[in-house]
């Protein structure tokens, strides 16, 4: 009895502090170092505060590509894909992780990888092609999302080396730096019509099944060759040259790449079966002429 008394009197206590709070007190079960489920209460800060600029760099694309600041919104959707980078690599460094940051990192990566880039490019080129425009623009933000969710279910059963599907980020990078790079051009027909393919494009591949390499398998602690810090030091110098341009040509033979694996994956597979094909029939052949050898042979012992 006494147990139940002070169960109850805890529960009580509970709901009047939850009810003096003026926001409710977020509590989530976490698994302890032991093993045992444990209630957890409140957030961790600094994940969710990288998460919450990630956040805000997406929100502000938005807000300054409707005002008319194409280069200042598509840097935006840039900087939140390097914050989005950062999060959970500080919350894995620092053992932060949650179930409350990985669905708010997901909310993020939806307003600053889906909504942001599709209407930024719409601001940008695909206004001028009407209701034409604003579907294409809608086809990338569902995309996002439909990308976004697959991730979520998959992420416990798909291998981390590797993404299906074009992942939201590298998909922002296409849109954000093609409106980067024409960001003073004029909004024509023809301009539109290009945007428009890019952006469906964009989307579509999100929801494909190619693979994409994740690199989330680097060890980023280990030594690597002196030549991959030469790389590294080289491509940052390109970009400097001339950044959304040479972003843009990153992300597409980024992207080119899942169609390209998955093309010579087929062709490999197909002449592989091609010449297993080709040698089980040698061998039938083969086992055939020595079959009618033996018959004959059989023929000639019979005569004499």
């Amino acid at each position: 009895m006494s147990d139940k008394k002070d169960a109850g009197a805890v529960d009580s206590s509970r709901k009047e502090e939850e009810l003096r709070l003026p926001v409710d007190e977020h509590i989530e079960e976490e698994v302890s170092a032991s093993g045992a489920k444990v209630r957890a209460k409140g957030v961790y800060l600094l994940p969710n505060l990288i998460t919450t600029g990630a956040l805000f760099s997406g929100f502000y694309a938005i807000v300054a590509g409707m005002s008319g600041n194409f280069e200042a919104a598509a840097i935006a959707i840039f900087a939140a894909m390097i914050l989005d980078g950062l999060d959970g690599r500080v919350a894995r460094l620092t053992d932060t992780q949650s179930a409350f940051g990985v669905q708010y990192d997901s909310l993020s990566d939806m307003v600053s990888f889906g909504l942001a880039p599709a209407l930024v490019v719409f601001s940008w080129g695909l206004e001028p092609l009407g209701k034409l425009g604003w579907a294409a623009a809608f086809l990338y933000a569902a995309c996002a999302a439909l990308r976004l969710a697959r991730f979520n279910t998959q992420v416990d059963t798909v291998d981390k080396g590797v993404f299906i599907g074009l992942a939201s980020p590298t998909a922002a990078a296409i849109v954000a730096s093609m409106v980067w790079a024409g960001h003073d051009l004029e909004a024509g027909a023809g301009l539109a019509v290009v945007a428009a393919l890019v952006t469906v494009a964009a989307g579509l591949l999100m929801v494909s099944n190619f693979h994409y390499t994740s690199f989330k398998k680097l060890d980023f602690k280990g030594r690597v060759p002196f030549v991959m810090m030469l790389a590294i030091i080289l491509i940052f110098s390109l970009v400097t040259i001339d950044p959304p341009r040479v972003l843009l040509a990153i992300a597409v033979i980024y992207t080119f790449s899942g169609p390209v694996t998955w093309l010579w994956q087929t062709l490999r597979a197909r002449r592989s079966s091609e010449r297993k094909g080709a040698e089980a029939a040698e061998d039938g052949a083969v086992k055939g002429e020595s079959a009618s050898k033996k018959a004959q042979d059989v023929e000639r012992e019979s005569e004499q």
